[in-house]
């Protein structure tokens, strides 16, 4: 008996050390895009997931903050020669990175957010930004006094259009009478990082009348915070829950869990449950919705968010159709 207890002690001493090395030997790896992981917006979501895989599992991972357009494409390859067992690419813009590193590592899984890339070892994962936009646009024609509202996007590329659409058609559900202002910011990269540019518009925004404007610009958006708080305005955030940045002009924030995202590429990918193909998160799967929490809570009222969840679930049953700007 004892004999059978002292080897059935060493097969668990074993199989623990056999669990460690597996967990040792797991890489995963994260390549954020241009702004950086510490945008407080789209980047940072994905930053706050693969934080959260790190939490609840101990594993690191390895990262990379693009700062050129160039370093993509070097930056994926480079997690793949590096061994990792899934790289997740945050943006639309990393698509041909990798479409490339896939090609040329194909027993490494990839994962790529806002965009679709059709290969065997690829998941492509996008979001109903629009469906979360309405939302928000129904919001910003319920708190508006004056009747208009404005919409600050990031680079003009399709996916930010489709913010825009939502959003207005949100506002105008709200109010059919109500007028939409509407700016980007540039059309290269660097429009995802110039609060400067981001502020100048929104106050050009509020000097026309708009008492809200909802930011879809990544890190750009901060500056258009700081002028809705600085003219006595609201703001409306996007991607992560930003209401803190600026309690009290924050009305809410539109959320796209690309936290979620990250975290589940991560974890599948461990658990071997990782799958190829398209997923795509709209209201339905909670992969787009609003924020309420205690520093917008004395701007959301009650008969407010009742009529967003109304919204809600007749979005989700079909009955009400939010255009995307995308499918058109």
């Amino acid at each position: 008996m004892f004999k059978k207890l002292k080897l059935t002690a060493i097969a668990a001493a074993v199989f623990a050390v056999t669990g460690v090395a597996q967990a040792d030997d797991f890489k995963p790896a994260i390549v954020f895009d241009m702004g950086g992981k510490f945008d407080k917006s789209f980047n940072e979501a994905g930053y706050n997931g693969a934080e959260a895989f790190k939490k609840e599992t101990g594993i690191e991972y390895m990262e990379f903050e693009v700062t050129q357009v160039s370093q993509r494409e070097q930056a994926t390859k480079r997690m793949a020669r590096k061994g990792a067992d899934i790289v997740v690419a945050m943006g639309f813009a990393q698509a041909s990175a990798v479409e490339k590193a896939a090609k040329a590592n194909p027993d490494t899984k990839f994962t790529i957010i806002d965009m679709v890339v059709d290969l065997p070892n690829v998941q492509s994962v996008i979001f109903k930004e629009h469906e979360g936009s309405f939302l928000v646009g129904m919001a910003a024609a319920m708190a508006s006094k004056t009747g208009k509202v404005g919409f600050v996007g990031g680079m003009d590329i399709p996916l930010i259009r489709k913010f825009a659409l939502g959003y207005k058609e949100g506002v105008m559900y709200a109010n059919s009478d109500a007028e939409v202002f509407e700016n980007m910011t540039g059309t290269t990269p660097a429009a995802w990082n110039d609060p400067t540019k981001g502020g100048e518009l929104a106050k050009s925004q509020f000097d026309r009348g708009a008492d809200v404007v909802y930011a879809a610009a990544g890190g750009t958006g901060i500056g258009v915070y700081q002028a809705a708080k600085d003219s006595g305005k609201l703001a409306i955030g996007v991607d992560s829950n930003q209401n803190y940045l600026q309690p009290g002009t924050m009305l809410t924030s539109m959320l796209k869990r690309v936290d979620v995202a990250v975290q589940d590429a991560f974890m599948s990918a461990k658990n071997g449950t990782w799958k190829p193909g398209i997923k795509i998160l709209g209201l339905a799967e909670g992969g787009v919705g609003y924020s309420v929490d205690e520093f917008n809570k004395d701007l959301l009222t009650a008969d407010m968010i009742a009529k967003l969840e109304a919204a809600k679930a007749d979005i989700i049953s079909g009955k009400i159709k939010v255009t995307d700007y995308m499918a058109q």
